[in-house]
């Protein structure tokens, strides 16, 4: 039976860019044999409106509480005067389908341009004119990216895996499920440690 391990992620999800470094370690040790699928969990749908003063507290504390618990990952807080924020992931999602259709490799690349972008350089990927200008940064075809980040079929493949994170319930992101056969065993995001992530899954195959 074929070992899986389900990442569910948002590339505008602040944990997930604390848990990105860590993330990237265990990748790199897991057994060859365990095939690792990467799904969009969608924090937040569409919206143009202005970002409430709760929601946008809310974030920043989060970007605080990551420093502290992971002091490596930075944050730019710039984004809060440069742009004009909106709670709307969906946009970001959609991106990295688009970049994945033209190349698999592009589903990791144009996530952490997206992280970058957010989280390091003040842009706000809430906006298609930024995730159009990161697609071209990252070497995707620029005419074909801006017309599948929002054709009916990408909103249908978010939709789809959406559905799977939530069939799987991996309802806080950034979350893990190692699946092997009939068993299924959640692993606790370590952002500190990844080889504590390795040796769980190792005991379980």
């Amino acid at each position: 039976m074929p070992k899986t391990l389900y990442y569910s992620h948002d590339p505008m999800c602040s944990w997930c860019w604390a848990f990105r470094q860590s993330l990237n370690t265990l990748i790199e040790k897991l057994p060859k044999e365990i095939n690792i699928i990467r799904l969009l969990g969608g924090l937040a749908p569409d919206s143009d409106i202005a970002m409430p003063d709760n929601i946008r507290e809310y974030v920043l504390q989060n970007w605080r509480a990551i420093e502290e618990k992971v002091p490596e990952t930075k944050f730019n807080y710039d984004f809060w005067k440069k742009c004009r924020p909106r709670r709307s992931t969906y946009p970001a999602c959609r991106a990295v389908i688009a970049a994945r259709k033209q190349k698999n490799k592009f589903d990791m690349t144009m996530t952490l341009a997206i992280q970058k972008a957010y989280y390091m350089q003040a842009r706000n990927p809430s906006d298609y004119e930024t995730l159009i200008e990161l697609a071209e940064e990252i070497g995707a075809d620029k005419t074909k990216f801006s017309k599948d980040i929002t054709s009916l079929e990408t909103d249908k493949i978010l939709k789809e895996e959406i559905q799977k994170s939530k069939s799987l319930e991996l309802n806080s992101l950034p979350s893990l499920l190692f699946v092997n056969g009939e068993r299924k065993v959640k692993i606790e995001p370590d952002y500190l440690d990844a080889q504590a992530m390795l040796n769980k899954i190792k005991l379980l195959k």
